[in-house]
């Protein structure tokens, strides 16, 4: 069998090809993370939005406690290291309510059936987020 060498990432051009490696790789992803959380004892927590729009999860445990977990984690980090950053606070509640609007538009539209216009809105979303 021949050496694998480095193989080079860059977009798969094909829309067939590249829904099929999506989901190919999003499941060894997941794999992984359920791996990770069972033989380590981790607490893990992993969201995956398709290029369709659709969300993908996985949690060991409530995804909402490990998101919960992780801000009294990142407070707590900001306030060992002697000062609050009020910019990466309010950087962090900007992109947390830009994802919000991300998934509120996923549930409300299936992006396989939406026009061009709403597309396009997700597509903003994706973009400023």
């Amino acid at each position: 069998m021949a050496p694998r060498g480095r193989v080079e990432l860059r977009r798969i051009e094909d829309k067939a090809s590249r829904q099929v490696r999506f989901s190919k790789r999003r499941a060894g992803l997941f794999k992984k993370a359920f791996e990770l959380a069972l033989l380590c004892d981790a607490e893990v927590a992993l969201l995956v939005f398709s290029p369709g729009g659709k969300l993908y999860e996985y949690s060991s445990s409530s995804i909402e406690d490990t998101y919960d977990r992780y801000h009294q984690f990142a407070g707590a980090g900001r306030k060992v290291n002697g000062h609050n950053n009020d910019n990466r606070d309010v950087a962090a509640s900007d992109l947390q309510s830009r994802l919000k609007e991300i998934a509120t538009w996923s549930k409300q539209n299936n992006a396989e059936e939406s026009d061009a216009n709403e597309l396009e809105k997700l597509e903003e979303l994706l973009t400023n987020a």
